[in-house]
């Protein structure tokens, strides 16, 4: 095979008109092996001879995009340095555009001698794992009027998120025909793109989509790494969720997603996982970075470099400290956004990305670089912000152009709903966007992720009819996910007969939807929530890769589809509920009116809360008067935006309350547009008395205003 110097940049595998360039960084690397693969899985090595700051690289004549290659790395074996060199283990590309095959777990995967861990182990691994892929960038992003699909580019105040799995969304959806089912194409399919708009989704929120690693514990026990938060590929989609069987064309397949999305006004957001690998700890298989280059890579522990730090409970964490590790992080989001044309990432565990030592630190080189890159720092930025570090807890504590999972969001909602005492003040602050979190740094309430489930925990239906976990089919002994839910299952434990409790499970259901997409900041929608989805109490579903956590499309619960579109419907229509800006409680011209705050808090009896109000510890039950003219913000076009008038009337109690609506200073009269309690329908003069049964929710509009 003929080889050309070539060039150190850019890194991975670039292909032209002529050949293929390849280039890998390993700065402590005394010789790297350039390995081809033909259809027969025959192999050619080939040595790389040019290096150029510490990049190994050399250009193929008449290599093009299907190649199949990897790469052997020689130096030393010392894990007491943190050098883990093994000529014999055939590693991935970091930078592989596309992945074929999988893992077929055994002593050649690891460096190391079973039992011996410090001892190497020579056996050859190339017919037990991964092949890396080249791939040709091209593709037709038009709409077929000459113009390309345009990015449909949502202000968070307008975004509804729907965090989904791309296997179960469509593995059980009866109108996906049965090869895309599980699928990137399933995804992008009309009948699921039309059940997302219908309920006002804007975004799409997938779950780990990285070519990810299938984990030998749980395949030993009949189980499968289902969410994938075990990345080893962070530039290649995931060849399993593809219906295409060819490297290539999954690629294809997975811009085709995208833009199909984008066609429809869905932006896509990737769940990244860039805190850790699939590689484990010291005692894991060498894949790609430990082979390559593992004390640059890996944060090891001081003193003992033969260990790693584990700020992820994951085995390794990912060493943001040394350039080429940030550099890769960076390249990859990147080449998300500009080749695969994504709109945002939601990053995992982010507090591990900003550790500079041991403490997270707004000022770590991670957020440095995010913030002056002209590429990522235009799209969304969605925040975990915790890891299991010391110190890891950082909600509020990101930088300004950030947004962050909002914890204390879903613990208070959840506390309120289920009677807990002393959350009145703190549910206020979640309702109106949680400035308490995000003020101080001059953000607004687009900061605030706000969610009640996600894909970690209960379903919604499960939060309503499990106060304990029921993760048995683990095979963990029950012993793994969250043991503290804050969850009340209406007086019986899972499913049962009862009408009443039945009854009780939706409302609240009704509730926290309400909620949910009633409230300040950006709403995130676990999938299947909104069609009644159970996973029968397992609050894990990490490793169940079956019936258990895909949506059950023909066991919908039709009305709460229903319920949930009426609600997408009124936050679309009415910017009230989608501030840009916090309340600020003061005055607002109203006309002839007169003048009343942007927000009032009223008690039952239709009087302004007061500080003693607030601090009744087991107060249930609150009123909140939204202004539609004190909108402090203006159009695109730059006109003053107004809308109507709103009045929530929240009862977690157990009993109706009688509510009393404020006089007509505030309006003439109130219409109901949503009612979690009855059927949503009727009409009430200003100081009439209303009852709101327990456990509910009124949403009241004033009509007519000019």
């Amino acid at each position: 095979m003929e080889l050309w110097p070539g060039k150190p940049y850019p890194l991975g595998a670039q292909a032209d008109e002529g050949g293929t360039n390849f280039a890998l960084f390993s700065d402590s690397a005394e010789a790297v092996y350039l390995c081809l693969f033909d259809g027969g899985g025959n192999e050619e090595r080939i040595r790389l001879t040019e290096v150029d700051a510490y990049v190994w690289h050399g250009y193929l004549p008449n290599v093009f995009p299907g190649q199949h290659y990897g790469f052997r790395v020689d130096g030393p074996w010392d894990p007491g340095n943190g050098k883990r060199f093994n000529v014999n283990k055939l590693l991935l590309d970091p930078y592989a555009r596309a992945i074929a095959g999988g893992l077929a777990w055994g002593q050649p995967l690891y460096s190391y001698t079973f039992g011996e861990p410090l001892t190497r182990n020579d056996d050859d691994s190339a017919a037990h794992t991964y092949r890396s892929v080249v791939v040709d960038a091209g593709f037709d992003w038009g709409g077929g009027d000459g113009r390309e699909v345009a990015r449909p580019d949502t202000p968070y105040h307008r975004t509804v998120i729907y965090e989904a799995h791309v296997k179960g969304l469509t593995q059980q959806h009866p109108e996906v025909p049965e090869h895309q089912r599980g699928r990137y194409a399933g995804v992008a399919h009309p009948a699921v793109v039309s059940h997302l708009k219908n309920l006002g989704v804007t975004a799409v929120e997938l779950m780990p989509v990285h070519q990810f690693v299938q984990d030998d514990a749980l395949e030993e026990r009949g189980l499968r790494n289902y969410w994938g938060y075990n990345t080893i590929g962070f530039f290649a989609p995931h060849n399993e969720y593809a219906s295409a069987t060819d490297p290539c064309e999954q690629v294809r397949e997975f811009k085709e997603m995208v833009k199909e999305l984008h066609r429809n006004g869905l932006e896509v957001i990737l769940d990244v996982v860039y805190n850790h690998t699939g590689e484990g700890s010291d005692l894991g298989p060498t894949l790609s970075f430990r082979g390559i280059d593992n004390d640059g890579y890996y944060r090891l522990v001081d003193g003992d470099l033969a260990h790693y730090l584990d700020y992820t409970g994951t085995g390794n964490s990912f060493n943001v400290r040394q350039p080429h590790p940030l550099a890769l992080i960076m390249d990859s989001l990147r080449y998300w956004v500009t080749e695969m044309h994504v709109d945002g990432f939601r990053f995992d565990l982010a507090a591990t990305l900003a550790r500079e030592f041991y403490e997270v630190d707004k000022l770590s080189a991670f957020f440095e670089m995010v913030q002056q890159d002209p590429v990522i720092s235009r799209v969304k930025l969605i925040a975990e912000p915790w890891d299991l570090g010391p110190g890891g807890y950082q909600v509020g504590n990101f930088p300004p152009q950030w947004t962050e999972w909002n914890g204390k969001f879903r613990d208070t909602v959840r506390d309120f709903w289920r009677g807990e005492p002393a959350t009145l003040g703190e549910f206020a602050s979640r309702l109106t966007g949680s400035s308490d979190l995000y003020g101080h740094s001059g953000r607004r309430p687009a900061a605030s992720i706000n969610f009640v489930t996600a894909h970690d925990g209960f379903t919604l239906a499960d939060l309503v009819s499990y106060n304990d976990k029921h993760n048995e089919a683990n095979g963990e002994g029950n012993r793994d996910g969250e043991s503290i839910n804050r969850s009340w299952n209406c007086g019986v434990e899972g499913p049962t007969d009862d009408a009443a409790v039945n009854t009780l499970r939706a409302r609240q259901q009704r509730n926290f939807l309400t909620t949910l997409l009633l409230s300040q900041g950006v709403p995130m929608i676990s999938h299947g929530d909104e069609l009644g989805r159970t996973q029968h109490g397992n609050n894990n579903g990490y490793a169940q890769d079956s019936a258990l956590t895909w949506i059950n499309w023909e066991a919908a619960d039709t009305e709460l589809v229903d319920f949930a579109a009426r609600l997408g419907a009124l936050r679309a229509s009415h910017p009230v509920f989608r501030r840009r800006r916090f309340f600020d409680g003061r005055p607002t011209d109203r006309g002839d009116d007169g003048a009343l705050p942007d927000i009032v808090w009223l008690r039952p009896d239709a009087a302004a809360m007061t500080a003693g109000d607030w601090d009744s510890g087991f107060g249930r039950s609150i009123g909140v008067f939204l202004n539609g003219a004190g909108l402090p913000e203006c159009d695109e076009h730059g006109q003053p935006v107004v809308d109507d008038c709103f009045l929530m009337l929240f009862n977690a109690g157990d009993d109706a309350v009688d509510f009393t609506l404020p006089d007509r200073g505030y309006a003439d009269s109130w219409v109901v547009e949503i009612h979690t309690g009855g059927a949503g329908a009727g009409e009430f003069a200003a100081g009439q008395v209303v009852g709101v049964a327990g456990r509910s929710t009124l949403v009241l509009r004033a009509p007519g205003r000019d």
